[in-house]
């Protein structure tokens, strides 16, 4: 049998797991849902705290608005209130919720009545849903209340039915992502008798709300809006259930819209009728501008801002391309994103040119389109009765500078022409004036060539052809030439034009590309975080023009108390402040944003793919395009995954430091330990002994004898942990001096007489040996040790052999033995510290070899193990030192 078709998408999974693994860190949100204001969501809210609070659940009450409704007041008895915060504003004391100290009071669910609410000026937050939001994140759950006007999406749809613009709002998203909504229905009827009841508003008001807002049709008409809005959350809760959980549904794919916006009002409520329509259809949804060689003026930047945030707000995921056709480009983008419907709206302005492209526009969409559907919505004519009766002409951007440059140019150029015109004739004449047009094109805008244009075309006919200084033309050719001379100018210039800013536009993306890469490349070959401070704040001031403080976390997780580079920007204790609050609830504050603005500067989070960094404070002097704001992210993210980067580098190192440290402790209590307390034991036993009563000569010298060599062995230990510190430390300096080889292995020798006693030594040295330049008592210690080393692997009664000589600058030294040799893991380990080897007998440290290497490499020497051919182990030392030409006799 096969599953295939059933199996769950691997991707589809991973995010479904990290999206409950991030719910499971925040509070829940419970959104008691209405249709408007009088249903009961306050009342039906208090009713589900209090049985919360009877199962022994900590329930407290953030914010409440009861309307001196009794009924109400009666359920608020019996719970906690947080005290409100006040704020003066124009004179006027102001009252909102103490956010602070509800996350300080750490409750288990919190009710925060009038879920979209606008704050009080000087508020953290510029609206309530962003405290709740604040609240979640510290993981307390929350009651709220929502009328369904109050939903971003359909504002425009309840000012269509009520007459009454809706000034507050939330977020699409906040709903659809909120865990829980309980929808709260009256009847038409029953919610009117209520009202005359005087159970909402007092009996004056009652009788105007029925008159306006609390008219049947409007309760009726919004009551389906909240009824198909909760049926549409659970028919998707539904469909996603039934995804997790495999279940076979009738569905063969999924509904992808498109919505093509500009920079006009309309594009606002063209992308909440499409969010609209992809709720209700459970569609996924885009939307797409396309910049083309049209400049924006300042009035139409803002709005496409306005129309960028407002998707953003509406859950809508949004992209910016660029090509000089707008159908091509939103049908590629569509076939690239498996788009099934393309949404596009009429426009609300009529002009002489408005139709015809409307219709093309359309056609050429549709004929493009192939398969995929497009929409075409209307504006509500209400609402826009004066925008749609104007008459409007297209729009030049272009400064008035630029007029009157191009006018001059056309003026002085016939001028040059007219005092030459004897010398030639007035066609020439045209070709000049064309060429100049299309020389001008290069430089200025469409107006401008339009004007410029138009006066050649006249100052031409005017002052060249025949009659002069009249308009009147008597030959036809003339007359047609004229015309194409307009109209070739025209077209040459209006075309370069255009390509002209297109490739400005292009321009500036290759500008912001080049230094992406630039900066990626610079973070890249970057070293330790305080070289990435430096490359993001100069490639910042370089991109931006914007000077910037970067302020980072320290190893308790808290943002420092210090910028720890070169910055012109000093933060106040106010601006510290909203640079932790940022850093804590990884969200943008300060200047240009909805949380704390009344600052001085605009603060960012650096958040890595783990961890939030630190934050980053600009002074901006206005707010980011969504060019510029893109551009500015992309920035961000390279800055912050690099420090991520030395950060976790850090911590890596910081945790094998800890590592090795704690594997040193261990060896080192492991065997030192045994290694002292051996010969320790040794010297108390034999002085005990001593002593506790008198021996014999023979029987005293014995013991006199174990305590010496205990005392050697404990000082050979002690000398290896002292010359394993030098090493350590870096503080081992050869003082070098001219030696005599032979005292130095004669010193050896005589100092290992004991443990060389059973051995048959050859020492190879010639005669005739000059005086090398060396440490002597460091190469003493590394022919100590080595020997000392044979000693303890080769059977009693074999040959060891040391054998000297100076070759090509480089002082050889060799010393074999007849042992059983190393393993193959011995051989890559054996100048470890530590390591004993896997055949290695009782006592020692492991310390001996691991000196040896770090002496000789203190002569910029190196030494080598082998295994010898017929057995037995061989250690050679290359060391580069001079030779005297005074010779031993």
């Amino acid at each position: 049998m096969d599953f295939s078709d059933n199996r769950p998408n691997p991707d589809d999974l991973l995010a479904s797991l990290k999206e409950e693994e991030e719910k499971s860190k925040r509070g829940k949100l419970k959104i008691f849902f209405g249709m408007c204001a009088g249903v009961g969501k306050t009342y039906s809210m208090l009713q589900a705290a209090h049985l919360e609070k009877q199962k022994g659940v900590d329930v407290i009450i953030g914010y409440i608005e009861t309307h001196n409704r009794k009924e109400t007041n009666q359920l608020v008895k019996g719970f906690e209130l947080i005290p409100r915060k006040v704020f003066n504003y124009k004179g006027t004391a102001v009252q909102e919720m103490d956010t602070d100290a509800i996350i300080a009071r750490k409750p288990q669910i919190v009710l925060v009545d009038e879920l979209a609410h606008t704050n009080a000026p000087g508020s953290r937050h510029t609206k309530r849903f962003q405290d709740v939001q604040e609240i979640l994140n510290n993981g307390i759950d929350v009651y709220t209340t929502v009328n369904v006007q109050h939903l971003e999406s359909r504002a425009d749809t309840v000012a269509q039915i009520t007459g009454i613009v809706v000034r507050e709002s939330i977020p699409d998203e906040i709903f659809e992502k909120s865990d829980e909504v309980e929808l709260i229905d009256l009847t038409p009827d029953e919610l009117l008798q209520r009202l005359t009841d005087g159970k909402i508003y007092t009996a004056d008001r009652s009788a105007e709300a029925i008159q306006n807002f609390f008219r049947k049709g409007n309760i009726t008409a919004l009551r389906e809006m909240a009824l198909r809005i909760v049926a549409d959350r659970v028919d998707k809760q539904l469909h996603e259930y039934m995804q997790v959980k495999r279940i076979k549904g009738p569905w063969k794919t999924g509904m992808h819209l498109l919505v093509a916006v500009g920079y006009s009002e309309q594009s606002a409520r063209l992308l909440r009728w499409s969010k609209n329509l992809a709720y209700s259809m459970g569609a996924t949804i885009q939307a797409i501008y396309v910049e083309t060689t049209h400049e924006l003026s300042s009035k139409e930047h803002e709005q496409l801002d306005k129309n960028i945030v407002l998707a953003k707000q509406l859950g809508i995921d949004f992209r910016i391309t660029t090509h000089p056709d707008i159908v091509k480009a939103i049908v590629d983008f569509a076939q690239k994103e498996n788009t099934t419907h393309i949404i596009i709206g009429k426009p609300n302005r009529q002009n002489t040119l408005s139709f015809w492209r409307l219709g093309n526009f359309v056609n050429k969409l549709i004929r493009q389109s192939g398969n995929i559907d497009v929409y075409i919505l209307g504006t509500d004519d209400q609402l826009l009765t004066q925008q749609r009766k104007k008459f409007s002409v297209p729009v030049f951007t272009s400064p008035l500078t630029q007029y009157f440059a191009t006018s001059l140019s056309v003026v002085f150029t016939a001028m040059l022409c007219f005092l030459l015109k004897g010398y030639m004739g007035y066609q020439v004449v045209s070709f000049i004036l064309l060429c100049l047009v299309s020389i001008l094109a290069v430089f200025f805008g469409t107006g401008p060539i339009l004007i410029a244009a138009f006066l050649s075309s006249l100052i031409w006919d005017f002052f060249f052809i025949p009659p002069f200084y009249t308009f009147h033309i008597e030959r036809t050719e003339d007359m047609l030439m004229l015309a194409m001379f307009f109209i070739i100018a025209l077209l040459n210039g209006v075309l370069t034009s255009g390509v002209r800013r297109q490739e400005k536009k292009i321009r500036v993306r290759e500008e912001r590309t080049h230094a992406v890469y630039q900066l990626t490349k610079e973070l890249s070959n970057a070293s330790g975080i305080t070289e990435v401070l430096a490359i993001a704040t100069s490639d910042i001031l370089k991109s931006f023009q914007l000077d910037c403080a970067i302020i980072l976390k320290d190893e308790n997780g808290q943002l420092r108390d210090r910028i720890e580079h070169d910055t012109t920007i000093h933060l106040s204790g106010n601006d510290w402040s909203v640079a932790s609050w940022t850093c804590q609830h990884s969200t943008k504050a300060g200047k240009f944003t909805n949380t704390l603005p009344s600052g001085n500067f605009t603060f960012y989070p650096l958040i890595g793919n783990r961890i939030t960094l630190g934050v980053i404070a600009v002074e901006h002097h206005k707010v980011f395009t969504q060019g510029e704001d893109q551009f500015w992210d992309t920035f961000l993210s390279q800055i912050a995954s690099k420090l991520e980067r030395e950060f976790l580098r850090d911590a890596a190192r910081k945790a094998y430091v800890l590592k090795e440290s704690d594997k040193l402790y261990k060896t080192l209590f492991n065997s030192i330990s045994h290694e002292l307390r051996i010969p320790v034991a040794t010297i108390m036993g034999a002085s005990d002994a001593l002593l506790g009563k008198d021996y014999a000569p023979e029987t005293r010298s014995a013991l006199y004898n174990e305590i010496n060599i205990a005392s050697v062995r404990l000082n050979r230990l002690i000398e290896n942990l002292l010359n394993m510190s030098r090493l350590d430390s870096g503080r081992i300096s050869p003082h070098l001096d001219w030696c005599d080889l032979h005292d130095l292995i004669n010193k050896v020798t005589e100092t290992l007489s004991i443990e060389l006693k059973p051995f048959n030594v050859h020492c190879v040295l010639a005669d005739d040996m000059p005086l090398v330049k060396l440490d002597f008592g460091l190469m003493e210690q590394v022919l100590h040790n080595l020997l000392l080393n044979a000693t303890q692997h080769a059977p009693e009664g074999t040959s060891l052999r040391v054998k000297f000589f100076y070759d090509n600058g480089f002082l050889t030294i060799e010393i074999m033995d007849r042992g059983s040799g190393f393993s193959s893991a011995d051989l890559n380990m054996v100048f470890n510290k530590f390591y004993r080897g896997e055949s290695a007998v009782a006592g020692g440290t492991g310390l001996g070899l691991s000196i040896v290497k770090g002496f000789v490499e203190a002569h910029n020497g190196t030494i080598t193990a082998e295994n010898r051919i017929n057995g037995g182990a061989r250690f050679v030392l290359k060391i580069p030192t001079e030779i005297s030409d005074i010779f031993n006799v």
